[in-house]
């Protein structure tokens, strides 16, 4: 699989101080009906349910009536009219369609937010064990309605959103148009196996991690080193190319050496090295430090092989033949094998960030080798603790993460067969789409852009007539004490510390929207279904739409 990255820094996101923000009303062009959420307030429960079902009875009953009349005087309009036909009579029985429509569709965001508040069990999230570190749910029980209270309300809602479908379903038939999921069917009472994905915080469910994984074993040689080469990219697509060396290590039987700080990025300031070797019961992991150390820094590189042979390689190429394709070359690992092992004790491999072999393989949740840990490559166990700090100070148990990449992003973008930078009104709207699947009070913004930028995103983000706080991570200040453990650590203004940090943030999200493109999202999905976070709403910005304006090429 081809994986574009842009040029340009992709982890050293820009994180601006988060502004105050005008409030603006989102703007509404069409009538639309509110229902009424049921009250939180202890002891309330249910008892009101009878009146909240026959609420959403009336409505519908209203549309009906108003579908069914501008049916009937189509209907009689044409049989008076054979063969004169009004365009303008058609235009608007069209509008009127489209509009009962649009009543509908927003009738249904807040029958699907009723059967979310129904919801017995509040998740709470708490901080993991050290061996999982990362957050773990637990549920809490607040409501004291009666279960037969609580089943006659959720069975009459669940009847209106399905009757809500059925009228959706009709009027658009009657344009030739599909109604989303309306195929579906509602089974044993689950709302979800209709709208999976659509609308409402419970419906975002969790991706099941795939069982039977594929995986090797890793035990290396005594004295048989693997010296990692990365050189293209930023710290994310360096990741990626550690998280391939470990593959190619392990099939070589080999000791992975990090890349020294002097030459690449000090690892051990970002990811868990000593989380690594734990997972495996074993040293398969060492410091470039360690190492030089244990060879009392006299080290020597015994062979170095150029694994892509473009641009020019001059030391050993593995297939120098390659060097006029414009594409890597798909390979397995009889091809790793036969041209990598050797007796030398040291074997310097690289850049295969570009290395296409396996892909399936490797980059499939939990990676490609034998060990006993959700994920191998995590952030520090400072980093991770501070991002949950922040969660807990800012966010809370449910919140939309976004990371919306934009310096340098427009030109990579634009030369692609696809555009991926959007408007900021488009990001907006597709934003808002996510919201009305959740009910995510707040949104983290994982952003470089400028703050005329995401003011302008923030001013159009609003759903129900209500702004939707987006949070940026703030500069420090002695006065909070989330990050306190960074700076105690003389961690702190670090870059890439700031970077996995942004990951590590959004890996935790309710749901995910990322940057296609981008590797630092890449990261990001990749984190969140190791963790087990990934949600059936993740998704690329926008994915599926072009930009509704691109501009000319230079």
């Amino acid at each position: 699989m081809e994986r574009a990255s842009s040029s340009d820094e992709d982890d050293g996101e820009t994180l601006i101080a988060q502004n105050e923000r005008k409030r603006q009303p989102l703007r509404s062009d069409i009538l639309s009906f509110e229902i009424g959420e049921p009250p939180d307030r202890k002891g309330c429960g249910f008892r009101s349910s009878r009146k909240y079902v026959f609420a959403v009875c009336l409505c519908l009953l209203l549309v009906v009536v108003i579908y069914f009349s501008v049916d009937t005087r189509r209907l009689f309009h044409g049989a008076s009219a054979v063969g004169v036909g009004s365009p303008v009579e058609d235009d608007r029985m069209r509008e009127a369609e489209l509009r009962a429509l649009n009543l509908l569709r927003h009738q249904q965001v807040g029958l699907l937010r009723l059967w979310n508040r129904t919801s017995a069990a509040s998740p709470v999230r708490s901080s993991g064990s050290p061996a999982s570190s990362v957050p773990i749910v637990a549920s809490n029980s607040t409501s004291n309605s009666t279960p037969s209270a609580a089943q006659e309300f959720r069975s009459g809602l669940l009847e209106q959103i399905k009757l809500n479908q059925q009228i959706q379903k009709a009027l658009l038939s009657s344009h030739g148009l599909l109604a989303v999921n309306t195929s579906a069917e509602v089974a044993d009472g689950n709302v979800g196996d209709l709208l999976a994905g659509y609308v409402g915080a419970d419906l975002c469910r969790k991706v099941d991690k795939p069982r039977g994984r594929r995986t090797v074993e890793w035990h290396p040689k005594k004295n048989r080193y693997l010296l990692a080469i990365c050189v293209s990219g930023q710290m994310s697509n360096h990741l990626i190319c550690l998280q391939k060396h470990m593959f190619f290590a392990a099939i070589l039987d080999r000791i992975l050496i990090l890349p020294s700080p002097k030459f690449d990025y000090q690892y051990d300031r970002v990811i868990d090295i000593d989380h690594i070797n734990q997972c495996f019961d074993r040293k398969v992991v060492i410091s470039f430090e360690e190492f030089s150390e244990s060879k009392k820094n006299k080290i020597q590189i015994n062979r170095f092989i150029c694994y892509m042979a473009s641009p020019p390689c001059f030391l050993e190429a593995a297939w120098p033949e390659d060097a006029k394709l414009t594409q890597p070359k798909k390979r397995v690992v009889g091809d790793i094998t036969g041209k990598f092992s050797c007796n030398d004790e040291v074997l310097a491999v690289g850049d295969i960030f570009y290395a296409d072999v396996e892909e399936e393989w490797v980059m499939q949740p939990g990676g490609p080798l034998t060990h006993q840990c959700e994920t191998l490559i995590q952030p520090s166990h400072l980093v991770l603790l501070t991002a949950q700090r922040f969660v807990q100070t800012f966010l809370g148990n449910n919140y939309i993460a976004v990371h919306f990449r934009r310096h340098g992003f427009l030109q990579f973008c634009n030369a692609k067969e696809e555009s991926c930078f959007f408007p900021v009104p488009q990001a907006a709207e597709c934003i808002l789409r996510v919201v009305e699947k959740t009910n995510a009070p707040v949104i983290y913004l994982s952003t470089d852009a400028a703050a005329s930028e995401t003011d302008l995103l923030q001013s159009l983000v609003a759903s129900n007539n209500r702004p939707i706080p987006m949070i940026k991570r703030p500069a420090h200040s002695s006065i909070e004490k989330w990050d306190a453990l960074l700076y105690r650590n003389h961690l702190g203004e670090d870059s890439q510390v700031e970077a996995i940090l942004d990951k590590t943030i959004c890996a935790m999200a309710s749901v995910f929207i990322g940057s296609s493109g981008s590797t630092f999202t890449d990261d990001i999905f990749r984190l969140r279904k190791d963790w087990g976070f990934a949600s059936v709403c993740d998704e690329n910005l926008c994915s599926g739409e072009q930009p509704n304006f691109i501009a000319s090429k230079e």
